[in-house]
Parts: structure tokens; C-alpha cells; sequence
């Protein structure tokens, strides 16, 4: 199948074409002419499986061929909204409305907090036909009397599994309450939990349901592979890995923030270039991060979860869990940076005697066992005994056969090198965040190119930009090559 078939308008077909796109991913093929069809939308899908494009170009085929309902002084008001997580993905997300609306008299802007609301007060003056926010930025906007949405014709919800971990279900129904009651809705999550399925209750009218990869599967072109160590020696196993295989671009993960501070500074002190993204770095410092990762500059990038959703890179090939979640669920998400649109890509674990347990839940949840390797030299300990893992104010155990998320003290919980999550602040789960989201608007006429390449199948478009303008400008990031 070709796009050509999907039965989009022309403008968009060339503008996919120029971005080296010719056969659509499965959820394209499945979304796009559900779109196209009208009715509201339930779709399951995977990062890395082009979803973006998959509702992005039914959206603007449908606001070229149903015009808007004239308005006064011919003003433009926002007919389409988007709704993400975070800021990262608001940014690409709107990058993608720019690309296949190269050829179209379409406006688009992106609208996050953390940065100054008079340009994108402006940018709502000017009139936009698609808006992409995140939730708290967009309410701050209504409660100021800054923005209208009493004619969004279509509302996207993207990654809503995430925005329900994020702690925004309260402020996605006062979106939901403040936007028309006859519109077309989408939904789309990773997972179908029973909270999804509450919320796409709420939101749609007899949707029709796509879900293009088994419940909580993980992609089979990634290998996975878990390497038992003592909690107190990743730090140094991380290292030799990296140093041993000669790794480039490699995305770690860790459970909080601080944890992944600190590990980044071991890293550099181990001359391994490394730098930080999370919720509590500032934004141009997430976006020069992010940039020099996808150009190579940056050897490693260390990750909470929330922070990593957004990171969309090209056959990244190598993802390491420095310490696992302890939600299940992330795990997938997490392995789910690599391994994207075909290609191979490495899923390695570094699993202490703390998290056993963690480890048995996700070996549940994705229905396989995953092949443990142990590296020479850092055997881990026959004796040692699994400590609580702290976790905020939270105490988790996280050893077989117990619960994971208990409260009450922990007693020591030590960790000379970061490990397993202890003393030392490598611990706990990234925290929820709220309103965490800056802005820039864009015409359409002359759209940035992406950069140039034939990838099989179409996936979101880098971004040409590490963001779009304002305080999210920085030099754009070269092709990565695996």
C-alpha cells in the first residue's frame, strides 16, 4: 500500500513524498481512513510506530476539504487541537503539522508553559487553524481570556496513557468541558488500561478501536538482555559497557532526577559525555541536550521517564534501564526508543537484588522471559539480600514476592555508587509534573525540510529545528545514523 491510496490531497502527498515517505506504517494504513471517515477514534499504538502522521495528515486533508464556517473580519480560529504530554512532544508534533502542511494555507502554533505567553497571545491574534498544547499551558490561556476553542472542529489527545500517569486527568476534563460537545475525537495511548478505557468513555461516542500491536508487547526487533550487578557497581559496569563496545548514543534510564544528575556526573568524571534531561532542567537546556544527542555530539543521555517521552530519534540503537521502573508499563515505553520502524536496536537492563521483583512483573506483563547475561568481572554478590528502594517519600520493594509500593521507613538503603535506587538519590520514580509545557507559530509557506533520507515506512519527522522559534531555537540537529 501507498499513501496514494489512503486518499489524501495532493499538497499532502507531496509533502510526504519530500520527506522521503512512501508506504505507511500499520497504524497509518488503519488511522488515516478512519479519520478520514469521521468518526471519533480509539487507537492503540507502540512509540516509534509513525501514529503522529497517522492522525496529523487526516486532520489537515479534512480542514483543506470542510472549510471553516465564515467569521467575522475573516479572523482564523483554532478548528484543531492537540493535546500532549509534555513539552518535547508538543514541539515535534507540531514540527509534523508544519512538514505535511508545506503545501497548505494552514496555521499551526505550540503552546507550552515554562517560557513567556505574550508570543503566543500574539500568535493567537494573528489566528491559527491548528493549535498543539499541553494541558496546563492551555488553561492558563483560557482562564486569561486569551483563547477560544468554541470552534475546534477535531481534538487529538496523544500519549493519553502518559498524561494519565502525569497527573493531568483533572485537567483534561476542564479542557474537555470548555471544548464544543460536537466534535471529532481521537484518542491515542501505548496501553488500554482500565483507566484509558474510563477516559475514552468519557471523551468518545462510539469510536472505532485500532490497536496495531498485541496489549504491552515490546517490539521483536529489539533484543533485550539483562546483566545482573551488585546496586552498588552500575555506575561502573554502565561505564565499561559503554567503553568496551565502543557505544555512541546511548539513552539510560533512571528513576528520579537527581539520580540521573549524579550518574551524569560520574560519567564525565569517567570521560564519557553525558548530560541530564528532566523535569527539572530548564528548557533550553533540555533542548540543547536533546540536539546534541540526536546529532552525536552527546554520547549519553540520561532520562527520567516523563522527560523521555518526545525523544524521537532514527535507528537509536542502544537503550539501557540503569535501573528498572517500577511500573511495568514504562518498561515498554522505555525499550520502545529503540528497535523504532524497523530497525534493530539493544534493550539492556541492569538489575540488582532489589529488583527482582520488578523484573518478574515485567516478565509477566510482556508474556517472555528475558535472557540474562552476566559480564565478567562484575558477578553480583550470591548473598546479598534485597534492601527497599526509596521512591520519594515512598518506600518500594522491589525483591520477589513483595509488594512494590509500600510505605513506612526503610532503615538503610545504601548504595555507594547509585545503583539500585538508595541512599545517594538514585531511587523513585520520575514525579508527576503539571503544566510543564513553550510556544511558536508557524504559516505555512516555506516549512523546513526535514532531513533528507528514504526510511521504509513514515514515522513523525525529526525535528529540523531541536524546537520551533523563541526560546526553544537552537542549531538543528544532523541525521543520525546508527
Amino acid at each position: 500500500m501507498s499513501f496514494e491510496n489512503l486518499g489524501l490531497i495532493e499538497p499532502l502527498l507531496k509533502a510526504v513524498h519530500e520527506a522521503g515517505y512512501s508506504t505507511p506504517t500499520p497504524i497509518q494504513a488503519q488511522a488515516i481512513p478512519a479519520v478520514l471517515g469521521g468518526g471519533d477514534l480509539l487507537a492503540g499504538a507502540q512509540t516509534g510506530t509513525g501514529k503522529t502522521a497517522g492522525f496529523t495528515l487526516p486532520l489537515l486533508h479534512k480542514l483543506m476539504t470542510s472549510p471553516a464556517a465564515s467569521a467575522a473580519g475573516g479572523k482564523r480560529h483554532v478548528r484543531a487541537l492537540i493535546l500532549t504530554p509534555t513539552r518535547e512532544l508538543a514541539a515535534q508534533v507540531e514540527e509534523s503539522v508544519r512538514i505535511y502542511s508545506k503545501y497548505l494555507p494552514i496555521r499551526s502554533a505550540v503552546m507550552f508553559g515554562g517560557v513567556g505567553m505574550n508570543p503566543q497571545i500574539e500568535a493567537l491574534r494573528r489566528g491559527l487553524d491548528v493549535l498543539v498544547a499541553t494541558p496546563g499551558r492551555l488553561l492558563d490561556h483560557h482562564q486569561q481570556g486569551t483563547l477560544d476553542l468554541s470552534h475546534v472542529e477535531y481534538f487529538v489527545l496523544d500519549e493519553a496513557d502518559r498524561m494519565l500517569d502525569m497527573g493531568f486527568i483533572h485537567d483534561i476534563r476542564r479542557v474537555l468541558a470548555i471544548l464544543p460537545p460536537k466534535k471529532q475525537s481521537l484518542l491515542f495511548s501505548a496501553t488500554f488500561s482500565d483507566e484509558i478505557k474510563a477516559l475514552a468513555e468519557r471523551l468518545l461516542n462510539s469510536p472505532k478501536v485500532i490497536e496495531v500491536a498485541r496489549r504491552n508487547a515490546t517490539a521483536e526487533t529489539i533484543a533485550q538482555k539483562i546483566h545482573p550487578v551488585d546496586r552498588d557497581r552500575k555506575r561502573e559496569l554502565l561505564t565499561h559497557l559503554i567503553k568496551s563496545n565502543n557505544w555512541h548514543q546511548v539513552l539510560v534510564f533512571t528513576r528520579m532526577k537527581h539520580g540521573a544528575n549524579r550518574l551524569v556526573e560520574y560519567l564525565l568524571k569517567q570521560d564519557v559525555t553525558a548530560m541530564a534531561i528532566h523535569g527539572n532542567k530548564s528548557q533550553s537546556a533540555r533542548t540543547r541536550a536533546l540536539a546534541e544527542f540526536k546529532s552525536g555530539e552527546l554520547q549519553v543521555l540520561v532520562a527520567t521517564d516523563i522527560a523521555a517521552r518526545g525523544i524521537d530519534i532514527d535507528q537509536l540503537p542502544h537503550v539501557v534501564n540503569f535501573e528498572l521502573p517500577n511500573v511495568p508499563e514504562d518498561y515498554v515505553h522505555r525499550i520502545g526508543r529503540t528497535g523504532r520502524a524497523g530497525a534493530e536496536g539493544e534493550a539492556i537492563s541492569l538489575v540488582c537484588v532489589d529488583e527482582e521483583g520488578f523484573l518478574a512483573d515485567i516478565e509477566k506483563l510482556i508474556k517472555r522471559s528475558i535472557p540474562r547475561e552476566t559480564i565478567a568481572g562484575y558477578e553480583p554478590d550470591p548473598h546479598a539480600r534485597p534492601e527497599p528502594i526509596l521512591l520519594g517519600r515512598r518506600v518500594l520493594h522491589g525483591a520477589p514476592g513483595s509488594r512494590s509500593g509500600s510505605g513506612g521507613s526503610s532503615g538503610r538503603s545504601g548504595s555507594g555508587g547509585g545503583g539500585g535506587g538508595h541512599r545517594g538519590g538514585q531511587g523513585g520514580g520520575a514525579p508527576r509534573q503539571h503544566s510543564g509545557q513553550g510556544q511558536a507559530s508557524h504559516g505555512n509557506g516555506g516549512g523546513a525540510r526535514p532531513a533528507q533520507g528514504q526510511p521504509q515506512d513514515l514515522r513523525a519527522p525529526r525535528r529540523t529545528e531541536a524546537a520551533n522559534s523563541g526560546p526553544l531555537s537552537s542549531p538543528p540537529p544532523r541525521r543520525v545514523r546508527g
